[in-house]
């Protein structure tokens, strides 16, 4: 019994200390996991635990607990969001500060010490998923980007911006870009901010004393040279009253070749305020009148009472019409050189007999559609389409040329061509003509012909490609110029129905007044800066006009700038695109006309007698306008 006894409480003593032990053990594995950091984000760049580990650590690794290794992990997946990889804001600034300090050259290299051993990197480095693909890091063999035209000084201090690094010769011969010293760049990178499509500059091979006359219209000219521009600016009354009275009055200022004072010369300062005025109608202070093509952005949301008024309407019209006649009869009696008409659609430039060329007043439309010419052909208005023509000739005589060169090459074709064989029938036949196999054969019911709508159509495909395009520009010559002047006066389509232009009728400018006119001026302002050139820092001096600049308004301001900037300036001009088309010389043929009968016949136009031989000169840019214009001792050299 006694043995039984005993054998029975070591039993409940050994099961009670296994009990024990089993629960100190899970109890230790408890304070473990409490111990050991939960890591859930890396948000700062560097760990942060969820719980603060205490004062005493647990010697044993964690893999030898019992409930420990899984639970830190099953913590961080349940949590809702977790990435392991994700970044916020302000860790991705401090690591883009990290790049650039590692990116700067270290002042002076430490050696590390001895015994150490460098630490390579076990992983290629990890792009920035917010960075940019410029931004991004290259590997060693990529490709490097193109440099900029511009880069700041290696000192810190950046120069001038790279606008004012425009003032260099175009005709030089450049250095590569590589090669380039900073703060200079070329003047071709000024033309992608220009209002023109992108085309290969055109450089005389020889500069010139005079440059080709522009029937464009500008509406930016920037002006740039090494002598200030500081007599334009701060006109006194006086000056400013003489200026408006040589205008009214057609007087000619003739200026020296060089001014050594231009801020002291009255009459230089006087000729520039003449050389900005214009004649504007309407006139509506609150609305910007030119340019009208692609005008609706700047003209909604202002005040326009009439565009829903239609009494409004008829007194406007009824008065621009008197203005627009008004013109036409200074233009026919040679008292107006030439005028504008700008819609909302098109441009009509109407010159007086003897300039460009032409001994009979033309008028010169641009762009047009097919609608418009069809109504000018329903009024009797006889017009030519020059581009159109030009190009049909064109086509014609390569097509002669590839004959001649085919029946050269094969004896039986030019036999053929010898006998008097007909070449095969053009799409401009008949269409009875181009039907009439079908009456030979006897199935003219059996098979449907195209209606005559179709057929037209088809004819006038070409017609109906070129509309709004340089290629649709008309010509009206003669007395056939009356006639277009009535049928714009009563054209409904002249003034838009709909739109922020609505009921507002055309703009009508001029270089001298009619009837109806306002007397504008152009806005010039003059801008003094230092640009870095080289190693060293040097003024550079410019003048900017905003306005509708016209012909005789760009070579007036050239002819001040000649005698005020001693030969040196270059300057940018900013095209209205539509306009650029008038410098095609319509009549290519016909010689130009004698320049003692332009100065007998057009003296009181109220140009200068050097500004009315320019113009009076067949166009020479062809559909194009000048870009760029630079005078360097005293000849002009430019770019279209």
């Amino acid at each position: 019994m006694d043995s039984d006894m005993r054998l029975r409480f070591l039993a409940v003593r050994l099961s009670l200390f296994s009990r024990r032990s089993a629960v100190r053990s899970t109890s230790a594995a408890r304070k473990t996991w409490r111990r050991r950091p939960c890591y859930l984000s890396t948000a700062q760049g560097r760990s942060s635990s969820f719980f603060a580990p205490s004062r005493t650590s647990y010697s044993r690794p964690a893999s030898q607990l019992p409930c420990a290794p899984r639970r830190p992990a099953m913590a961080a997946h349940t949590v809702p969001g977790y990435s392991p990889g994700f970044k916020k804001p302000p860790a991705v600034l401090r690591l883009k500060r990290k790049r650039l300090r590692r990116s700067e050259p270290p002042a002076a290299a430490t050696p590390p010490p001895c015994g150490a051993v460098p630490r390579g990197s076990s992983a290629p480095a990890r792009r920035n998923p917010f960075s940019s693909l410029d931004n991004a890091p290259r590997a060693a063999g990529s490709p490097q980007p193109l440099e900029p035209a511009w880069r700041p000084p290696a000192d810190g201090y950046p120069s001038a911006a790279p606008f004012w690094q425009l003032l260099e010769p175009v005709c030089e011969d450049k250095p590569t870009r590589g090669a380039e010293p900073y703060g200079r760049t070329d003047i071709l990178t000024l033309t992608d901010d220009l209002h023109s499509p992108a085309a290969v500059p055109e450089v005389p091979s020889s500069p010139k004393h005079e440059f080709p006359a522009d029937w464009s219209i500008k509406t930016r000219l920037l002006f740039m040279s090494s002598q200030p521009f500081t007599w334009t600016e701060h006109l006194k009354a006086q000056e400013e009253a003489q200026g408006f009275a040589q205008h009214c009055r057609a007087i000619e200022t003739n200026l020296p070749q060089s001014l050594q004072e231009p801020k002291l010369s009255t009459e230089l300062r006087c000729a520039f305020q003449q050389s900005l005025v214009y004649w504007l109608h309407p006139s509506l202070p609150w609305l910007q009148l030119f340019p009208r093509i692609g005008a609706d952005r700047k003209i909604v949301g202002k005040a326009s009472p009439w565009s829903q008024d239609e009494d409004l309407q008829q007194v406007l019209m009824s008065d621009w019409s008197v203005s627009f006649t008004s013109l036409y009869n200074l233009l026919k009696a040679k008292l107006c050189p030439y005028f504008y008409v700008c819609t909302y659609q098109f441009t009509v430039l109407f010159r007086a007999a003897g300039l460009a060329g032409s001994d009979v007043i033309t008028a010169v439309i641009s762009p047009t559609t097919r609608g418009l010419r069809e109504a000018m052909r329903n009024e009797g208005i006889e017009f030519s389409l020059p581009l159109v023509e030009e190009s049909k000739s064109r086509k014609q005589k390569n097509s002669e040329v590839n004959l001649e060169t085919e029946g050269a090459n094969s004896p039986e074709v030019g036999n053929s061509m010898e006998g008097g064989e007909e070449p095969a029938p053009s799409d401009d036949d008949d269409d009875d003509d181009s039907f009439s196999w079908l009456e030979e054969m006897g199935v003219q019911d059996k098979v449907k012909k195209p209606d005559a709508i179709s057929i037209k159509l088809r004819k006038d495909n070409h017609e109906v490609q070129m509309d709004h395009k340089p290629q649709s520009l008309a010509l009206v010559k003669g007395t056939n110029t009356f006639t277009l002047l009535n049928f714009l006066i009563n054209c409904k389509s002249l003034v838009a129905v709909a739109g922020p232009q609505a009921g507002l009728p055309p703009t009508l400018l001029s270089p001298v007044a009619f009837r109806g006119g306002t007397m504008q001026t152009l806005k010039a302002r003059s801008i003094n800066a230092k640009a870095r050139v080289r190693l060293a820092y040097e003024n550079i001096f410019s003048l900017e006009i905003v306005g509708p600049v016209m012909p005789h308004s760009l070579h007036a301001l050239t002819m001040l700038l000649k005698a005020a900037q001693r030969g040196t300036f270059s300057g940018v001009f900013y095209t209205h695109e539509p306009t650029a088309v008038f410098n095609t010389d319509l009549d290519g043929a016909r010689p130009a006309l004698n320049e003692e009968t332009v100065h007998k016949d057009l003296p009181p136009c109220g140009l200068h007698p050097k500004t009315l031989d320019q113009l009076s000169q067949p166009p020479t840019l062809k559909k194009s306008s000048i870009r760029f214009l630079e005078m360097k001792d005293y000849a002009y050299t430019w770019k279209s």
